[in-house]
């Protein structure tokens, strides 16, 4: 850890455009990640307040790239961060947060393989009709066909008059 007043060029330490480029990161984004507290320990300012890193930022930004390649958001990552910061090993804390991307991810799997479906469906039964409708508040018949599920918009209803009709 770096002493709370560090001299300017301190031996060691790297300034954020050295960081920026060693991790191949913008330099507004390890700003940004200084500014939401995941860089704490590996940072201190200068007496012209320069910021000024020690090496093992690497490592660290490293770890972040890595776990956001996995899914996880920046406040998940912070909180695995504080964990590793007050000593305690974080690998529990991410494997049930990995557990939960995984089942997020085979979740939106399936809606995915319904949506194919949907749409498989609807291009397999594909026939523009001749003449366009009278209906104002049709846009496109084929799409919005209740056979085909035009009614209603995913999982919401797509009009007030289905709601009305769901209430009774």
């Amino acid at each position: 850890m770096f002493s709370p007043a560090v001299a300017d060029g301190a031996l060691g330490s790297l300034r954020i455009s050295q960081v920026a480029a060693a991790a191949g990161l913008p330099v507004r984004t390890v700003r940004y990640y200084e500014s939401l507290g995941l860089l704490k320990p590996t940072v201190q300012r200068s007496e012209s307040s320069y910021r000024l890193f020690h090496p093992a930022v690497l490592g660290r930004l490293a770890f972040i790239r890595r776990c956001q390649s996995l899914g996880l958001s920046l406040k998940e990552i912070r909180q695995i961060l504080q964990l590793y910061d007050r000593g305690e090993q974080p690998c529990p804390e991410i494997r049930q947060h990995l557990q939960e991307k995984l089942w997020q991810i085979e979740e939106r799997m399936a809606e995915l393989q319904t949506l194919k479906g949907q749409i498989e469906s609807l291009l397999s039964d594909w026939r523009i009709p001749a003449e366009p409708t009278a209906q104002e508040d049709v846009i496109c018949p084929i799409l919005q066909k209740p056979e085909a599920g035009g009614d209603k918009v995913g999982r919401r209803y797509s009009t007030v008059t289905d709601l009305a009709r769901l209430r009774g």
